[in-house]
């Protein structure tokens, strides 16, 4: 489906664009993201299949500079948008002020204001906004905010704006002072949802059928008859085939530890939450690669089942559409989910650009 009908659709440029959930959430606004940047063979490995019309390169982001940029978009560059790596900042890790992805941040910045584009966003972690942090933020920020009026830094919760699961990030928008007016705290309130909850994401999950393999993917279908909700009706493929459904084969002692845990509540040695089918999920984290440790995130509990979740449990969880492939291993397959951003507050936030700087009330309609 074609939007901005009336004018020619603005080109976007994604710099760590990992497996494709910012991307994902401009698509679904509207726009067109042109080319997208990882120097992460694994984590973005299945880009070019999700988005087969966006240009992807692994190169490092700290190797590029605006005019870059502005070659592979064809001359303008619309906007600008990224999650630099957060685990340097992560409230949950070691925020060692000598992990060098930490510098990625100012290079986010630096390429924004080296390429002006009319609009950038970027997502983070919210310790970020920690104290022992906010003087890079701020620092970084210094590229842009002579140029660019500022909505945030602040917090902002994907449950909120209706996926099916709390993860609170921090965000930064910016557009050009010049050609457009600022994004304002009512336009992003406006933009709020009801939280869906797990039952709504994962309910119709129940009763599939494994049909085989693809290109190392278990493929599964959904019944014809299984009940569904608006959100879960939203994340179908039209022919009810989905990949990355196969549960985890747990220790006995480690099963029947799982079912003595009660929905809402946490087992008591991994840690590990059980969902609750009338909450949210919990934030999916990512784990490390095989460079930090290769750590395993700890996954929610199923609410019914002695297990935990399934990649695509996880994957309707976050806000990705069951076309949406991301890699024959759980472990990256996780790693993936765990480090994106939620399609769903994506789509919301470039859905207010949408409207505010292009007028464009781009209608509700089938993931893409």
């Amino acid at each position: 489906m074609e939007f901005f009908a009336s004018t020619t659709k603005p080109l976007l440029i994604d710099l760590f664009a990992g497996c494709g959930g910012f991307s994902l959430g401009a698509h679904r606004a509207g726009f067109h993201v042109t080319t997208a940047f990882d120097n992460d063979p694994i984590l973005s490995s299945s880009f070019e299949f999700n988005f087969p019309s966006t240009r992807h390169e692994l190169r490092d982001v700290s190797g590029l500079r605006g005019d870059d940029l502005r070659t592979v978009a064809g001359g303008s560059v619309d906007g600008i948008f990224g999650g630099p790596p957060c685990q340097g900042f992560s409230d949950i890790g070691r925020r060692d002020r000598s992990d060098p992805r930490r510098r990625l941040l100012a290079h986010f910045y630096r390429l924004v204001a080296e390429t002006g584009p009319t609009f950038f966003v970027m997502e983070n972690v919210r310790g970020l906004a920690y104290r022992n942090a906010r003087d890079e933020l701020e620092g970084a920020l210094t590229y842009v905010r002579d140029d660019y009026a500022l909505f945030g830094p602040t917090i902002l919760d994907a449950a909120d704006f209706g996926a099916a699961t709390a993860r609170p990030r921090l965000f930064v928008v910016g557009v050009r002072k010049d050609r457009g007016d600022a994004i304002l705290p009512e336009d992003i309130e406006a933009a709020k949802r009801p939280a869906a909850t797990v039952r709504d994401a994962i309910g119709d999950l129940e009763g599939v059928i494994e049909v085989g393999e693809r290109d190392g993917f278990d493929v599964w279908r959904i019944p014809d008859l299984a009940p569904t909700s608006d959100y879960a009706r939203r994340l179908r493929a039209p022919d009810r085939l989905f990949t990355s459904h196969r549960t985890t084969a747990h220790a006995p002692n480690v099963v029947e530890r799982f079912a003595r845990v009660e929905p809402g509540g946490k087992d008591e040695v991994g840690r590990h939450p059980r969902l609750r089918w009338d909450g949210q999920c919990p934030t999916l984290r990512a784990g490390t690669g095989s460079d930090r440790g290769s750590y395993q995130s700890v996954r929610p509990i199923h609410p019914d089942y002695p297990r935990v979740i399934t990649v695509r449990e996880a994957a309707r969880l976050q806000g990705f559409p069951d076309s949406h492939l991301f890699h024959p291993t759980v472990w990256h397959s996780f790693r993936m989910i765990g480090n994106s951003v939620s399609p769903i507050i994506s789509e919301a936030l470039f859905r207010v650009i949408a409207e505010k700087l292009y007028g464009e009330r781009v209608p509700t309609a089938a993931f893409v």
